[in-house]
């Protein structure tokens, strides 16, 4: 059955687990891979969605939306039965040299690219998803590890824009739940299902963003010098840090219940300045 986490628990966060949440909170709420790109061209360059191409942005979504499909068929299929491994380095080299094929190639190589990164991605998603005590044998948690890749389509520039992380999550509420049930009742789940495919569709309007911004800086002659391999492992690094974000704050649902810890988070977001964004 789908996990469902505990709401009331009677106990104080500890200093530790504060602190976690506050590291948590830093990652999700200004994360920005425009700011990553930024840092490998050693100057501040604007890659917000609003500034590509539209032939672009309707590239990049189309191979998001093929990636994600694919991350979905080994969700649906062999998270359970990987390996428990501290693999954060090895999924690292494995996209960046996904990313030197691509990058030898050109932009013409995202739709073939991209799915194989994403999935790469996923695998190392799982992997700090277990780390933090997560059960992947369960729809749902696989379904979580999903997530992540629409968690990294906002905080462009320092600013946090519509959709901050509770936000997100409790879009996807719904859907997530959904799909996670139709998974727990099938045992064979079909990735054409009309709640897969409208999970996936949710997805993809989030991660289409980072994508076409991977997809600019690949083509901005400023980065010639950077390799395909540079720009994917920074893309890599960027989801694999929102994913430990996202999972410690799914740890902490865990040990002290859903309502106290999302009223914690809003807590430090407001304490840092930032207008809250709560679950609907």
């Amino acid at each position: 059955m789908a996990h469902f986490l505990p709401q009331v628990i009677d106990r104080p966060m500890t200093d530790a687990d504060r602190a976690a949440l506050q590291a948590a909170v830093d990652v999700l709420e200004t994360t920005s891979f425009a700011q990553r790109l930024a840092v490998l061209a050693g100057r501040q360059i604007g890659f917000a969605g609003r500034m590509v191409p539209g032939a672009l942005q309707e590239a990049a979504a189309a191979a998001a939306r093929k990636g994600l499909n694919a991350a979905l068929r080994v969700a649906i299929s062999s998270l359970a039965n990987a390996p428990a491994r501290d693999s954060v380095r090895l999924h690292r080299r494995l996209a960046a040299a996904s990313g030197a094929i691509g990058g030898a190639i050109g932009l013409a190589s995202l739709p073939v690219e991209l799915p194989v990164s994403t999935t790469i991605m996923l695998r190392s998603i799982a992997d700090i998803a277990r780390l933090e005590g997560e059960n992947l044998a369960e729809p749902e948690t696989a379904l979580a590890c999903l997530q992540v890749f629409a968690l990294g389509g906002h905080a462009e520039e320092g600013n946090i824009l519509e959709g901050g992380y509770l936000a997100i999550r409790g879009v996807l509420a719904k859907s997530v739940t959904d799909a996670a049930r139709y998974m727990t009742h099938r045992t064979i789940a079909e990735e054409s299902a009309p709640v897969l495919v409208k999970l996936i569709g949710l997805i993809a309007s989030r991660f289409g963003v980072v994508v076409s911004q991977k997809a600019a800086a690949q083509a901005v002659p400023l980065f010639g010098a950077m390799s395909g391999a540079a720009i994917n492992l920074a893309f890599t690094e960027h989801f694999q840090s929102l994913a430990r974000g996202h999972f410690t704050v799914r740890r902490l649902e865990r040990a002290y219940g859903r309502d106290v810890v999302q009223a914690e988070y809003v807590q430090i977001l407001e304490m840092a300045g930032f207008e809250a964004r709560r679950t609907a």
